[in-house]
């Protein structure tokens, strides 16, 4: 059975570009690896009524809190079994963006901390009722609110097909959030937490070795 190793991180944090730079080093030492991006845009009818709802569509949908992190929730179940069967076939499974998001961003937008009903309610629903495969490492990519949202502007900007959502828009959301992921991931919640700088860079050989010893 392989290792679930879930990176998480403020939207601009550069989770993608970690995830491909540790995809390199554990090949390179030998592990085959997968990945999978959460939300699945394209892929999960929940995931694509996310990405509408956040760009202003079903109406007051993305007013709610729970109804939206319900259809987050709904994407991950659904790829429930591809996980497994992922994690069966694979040393590693990279999921950019897992459970813990959900919590992070729930919580921040209530006004929440990671100890709150929120979490709680998140992993009764997540872990405990679907099911969903539970993580071996967290690996938080930590960056200020203000570079995260400097970078994922620019990405929107070179990319026509990246325009920044209502949550990635709101700069008091993204600094409480990150404020609910260090919670999380002083906590050890679901799994141990690995925190890296996402100004300075990560040692991605280093890294993918210490991940290999989980």
């Amino acid at each position: 059975m392989g290792r679930l190793v879930v990176i998480e991180g403020l939207d601009g944090a550069g989770k993608r570009t970690l995830a491909d730079a540790l995809t390199g080093a554990l090949n390179a030492a030998g592990a085959s690896v997968t990945s999978i991006a959460f939300p699945r845009y394209g892929e999960s009818v929940h995931a694509d009524l996310v990405k509408e709802a956040l760009h202003r569509g079903h109406g007051d949908l993305a007013d709610s809190v729970y109804g939206m992190a319900m259809l987050y929730a709904l994407d991950r179940r659904g790829a429930g079994e591809e996980i497994r069967a992922r994690l069966a076939g694979h040393d590693v499974v990279l999921l950019d963006r897992y459970v813990a998001s959900n919590a992070a961003y729930g919580a921040a937008r209530l006004h929440q901390g990671a100890d709150g009903e929120f979490v709680r309610w998140l992993r009764d629903l997540e872990i405990d009722r679907f099911g969903l495969p539970v993580p071996a490492a967290h690996l938080l990519l930590r960056v200020t609110a203000d570079v995260a949202a400097e970078r994922a502007q620019r990405r929107a900007e070179a990319d026509a097909g990246r325009t920044r959502d209502s949550f990635e828009t709101d700069d008091a959301l993204q600094k409480r959030c990150s404020v609910v992921y260090d919670e999380l991931a002083a906590s050890g919640w679901l799994a141990p937490w690995h925190v890296l700088d996402g100004v300075a860079g990560v040692d991605a050989p280093t890294l993918a070795s210490a991940l290999l010893r989980v």
